[in-house]
């Protein structure tokens, strides 16, 4: 029986983003379809007759950028090309991840396949062999300004496909990109006609990095979900809130989807109050003489569990317009310029330029960053005496003051928060003129999707350090009797058992917290149950 590995996904049409993520990942193995080889090769012919018929054609009979007056006669194509790569290859930094990495080839892959790039037949069965080998770029992550598309990052693949730059194999080892093309029985490329600026010209790095943020936030919210009602159960709070009658009355799409999956989530629950509170009734003895109630009665749960539907549903159109955005754009054409079967020349505009995902990443952050809010406050009232509902102080059940807890992890919680909001401000408006002036005004998409990507690193290290108190509350509670947890929240102790067990007595938790988050954010976890 073939292995998930061995599975062949043949492109044929639009990728999902759940396609994308498992060809990047290495899970699935790529072919491209009749059909779309036949489209490429249709776009290569129309290409090499624009230059047979003397026609203008940006960047294959002209210069770049400032430099599109220069003609470029027919002979120094190669030159011009190669020359294209070299100058470009500016990127500095930490690289791109090797999923990532593969994500810039493989976007770059697709918007050939809409068979309007132009780019050679042998290019394209290059990058498909590369990525069925498990082959990542080694690509620098900074120096892209995400305008004439990702030039920088897209470059330093480019290297690599020539057998001048490097490889990034699945175990983290990087290689000569020669040595290795040379190992799989595959030449380096020569750049023929537009191969060089079919590489760089277009939005593959951000629209990678974007796609695989929509995959892990999508993830978080899950967490965020499965936290919640948790959090919600052990301090035995309050369901009316999360009726679905609300998401009726005010129906965001996000908030109507809310209320149901959070009520799916305590089904089994004998923990949460199911009771409405307009179903008390005050009696005489509640008052004294002068009208002044004697009691408190207590009934409405503090903001992170009354007002979650209306917090994760937000979320939930929030990853619903950036989903919609990422999956247009990694099933576009992004060149410049495109050729058309129809079309007597070259088409010469601005597909390259990377506002639609600069403003998606930017829109996918603060809703980042405002999950990671809302667990540090829950985890907050969890180890707070004053309000956990009779919980030991940290979640300290032995020798408390002598043992500290989940103390130390409530800061760190608050610490990532702090840098989740210092790092917040949008990178769709920080436009610089460069080129020249040629690129006058800028995206920065790439920047916003890795600021996206950086917080999304954090919020699954805040998840974590709240899946483990609830862990350690759950245990607490369960260890005094029957305690009547739902089905979930004893599934969510199982899991983070299956790394972090109970803590006992004080022990440096930095080592525990870092695994677990990596679980969480692993989409090929096979023990989350969504």
């Amino acid at each position: 029986m073939a292995s998930k590995a061995d599975a062949i996904f043949v492109m044929d049409g639009p990728l999902s983003v759940a396609d994308f993520v498992a060809i990047a990942s290495g899970s699935r193995r790529l072919a491209l379809s009749e059909r779309v080889s036949a489209g490429i090769a249709a776009a290569q012919a129309r290409m090499a007759r624009c230059i047979k018929e003397n026609r203008l054609v940006y960047g294959v009979t002209t210069g770049f950028g400032p430099l599109a007056n220069a003609w470029i006669d027919g002979a120094h194509v190669e030159e011009l090309q190669t020359n294209l790569i070299y100058h470009l290859a500016t990127g500095v930094g930490a690289p791109l991840s090797w999923v990532e990495a593969r994500g810039l080839m493989l976007s770059r892959l697709i918007s050939m396949a809409q068979g309007h790039s132009g780019a050679s037949n042998a290019l394209v069965c290059l990058m498909v062999a590369c990525l069925n080998a498990g082959l990542a770029a080694v690509v620098p992550e900074k120096g892209t300004v995400g305008a004439s598309g990702d030039l920088t990052p897209s470059a330093h693949m480019a290297l690599a496909l020539m057998g001048e730059g490097a490889f990034l194999t699945r175990a983290g080892e990087t290689r000569d990109s020669g040595e290795v093309l040379r190992e799989i029985g595959l030449q380096p490329h020569r750049l023929a006609h537009r191969d060089g600026l079919a590489l760089v010209n277009g939005t593959s790095a951000m629209t990678a990095i974007a796609t695989l943020n929509q995959s892990r936030a999508e993830r978080a919210a899950d967490w965020a979900f499965r936290l919640t009602t948790a959090h919600a159960e052990i301090l035995r709070g309050k369901a009316e809130a999360w009726a679905p009658a609300f998401g009726a009355f005010r129906p965001h799409r996000g908030q109507i989807e809310a209320h149901l999956r959070l009520n799916r989530l305590i089904e089994g629950s004998r923990r949460v109050d199911r009771q409405r509170a307009a179903s008390l009734r005050l009696q005489s003895a509640d008052f004294d003489a002068e009208g002044i109630q004697r009691r408190e009665i207590a009934h409405q749960d503090p903001y992170t569990i009354r007002c979650a539907p209306q917090i994760l549903g937000a979320v939930l159109d929030v990853l619903r317009f950036h989903r919609d955005i990422v999956t247009v754009e990694m099933n576009a054409a992004t060149d410049n310029p495109l050729f058309d079967t129809d079309e007597p020349f070259a088409l010469h505009g601005g597909n390259f330029y990377g506002q639609h995902i600069a403003f998606a990443a930017d829109a996918l952050s603060p809703a980042v960053v405002k999950l990671g809010i809302l667990s540090e406050r829950q985890l907050a009232r969890l180890v707070d005496p004053a309000m956990n509902h009779g919980l030991p102080a940290f979640l300290q059940p032995y020798k408390t003051g002598l043992h500290s807890g989940f103390m130390g992890c409530q800061v760190t919680a608050s610490a990532l928060v702090a840098e989740l909001r210092s790092q917040a401000s949008p990178a769709s408006i920080q436009s610089i003129p460069t080129n020249a002036n040629n690129q006058d005004v800028v995206s920065m998409g790439t920047i916003a999707a890795r600021k996206c990507r950086n917080a999304l690193d954090e919020l699954f290290r805040i998840l974590a350090i709240q899946a483990m108190a609830c862990a350690q509350a759950v245990d607490i509670e369960t260890r005094q009797g029957e305690a009547g947890f739902s089905p979930d929240a004893l599934s969510l102790r199982d899991f983070v058992r299956r790394s972090s067990r109970f803590l006992h007595h004080d022990r440096a938790l930095g080592g525990e917290i870092e695994t677990l988050a990596s679980r969480m954010a692993n989409p090929f976890e096979e023990e989350f149950l969504r």
